[in-house]
């Protein structure tokens, strides 16, 4: 127990700090808080936050590993990667939207429409950098003698609590400009904004090695 407390405390520490840091994960919840409504912002949160509990499944297995020992398996899933941010971005810079349900009178979302779900998912899971930060980041929170795979598990769920509460602040915060981001210029230049941030993402996921 002793050892248990000090590991969670300084886990949860690192685990904000890489939270709030800015990447991918962030700006698809920013667009879609704002640009989408919070019901929809809320399910691209879910699904951010169930693929930290699949890199952490797949580092407690051993899977992931794979990706930091294969230069090939880490190349391949990188470009897979980037050209998902391209096809994101590209998409939002060239056809940006001009109306979306936002506020009190956001519509819910289509029977079946597991669209920001899925964007959530793919841009975490396709992001190679997160399985390789879970295999050398996550054994330092491991208190000597623990169970490493149940750990491991706890650990990325911990993470992922920590990121839905990151994200519920984001989506918060966008709720006072609802009304300025009902309009059709805000949000065209809001999707060319994020496309172009996805796109940068893009490319720097591309040009990045494995260190």
């Amino acid at each position: 127990m002793d050892a248990i407390l000090p590991s969670l405390a300084a886990f949860m520490a690192a685990a904000v700090l890489l939270t709030i840091t800015p990447g991918p994960d962030n700006a698809l919840m920013l667009r879609t808080a704002a640009a989408e409504g919070s019901r929809r912002a809320f399910a691209a949160a879910f699904g951010i936050s169930l693929g930290c509990i699949l890199w952490a499944l797949l580092t407690a297995l051993g899977l992931s590993a794979l990706l930091a020992a294969s230069e090939t398996a880490y190349t391949v899933l990188k470009w897979v990667g980037a050209a998902y941010l391209f096809w994101l971005g590209g998409r939002m810079l060239l056809t940006p939207r001009e109306s979306f349900d936002l506020g009190e009178g956001e519509k819910p979302a289509a029977r079946g429409d597991a669209g920001p779900f899925l964007r959530g998912l793919l841009t975490n899971l396709l992001n190679p950098k997160v399985g390789v930060f879970y295999v050398s980041f996550l054994p330092q929170f491991i208190p000597e003698g623990a169970p490493v795979a149940v750990w491991t598990a706890m650990l990325g769920v911990v993470h992922a609590l920590v990121g839905m509460a990151w994200f519920v602040c984001l989506i918060a915060a966008t709720r006072p400009l609802a009304n300025a981001l009902r309009k059709a210029v805000v949000i065209r230049w809001l999707d060319r904004l994020t496309g172009g941030v996805f796109l940068a993402f893009g490319v720097r996921l591309a040009l990045e090695s494995r260190r």
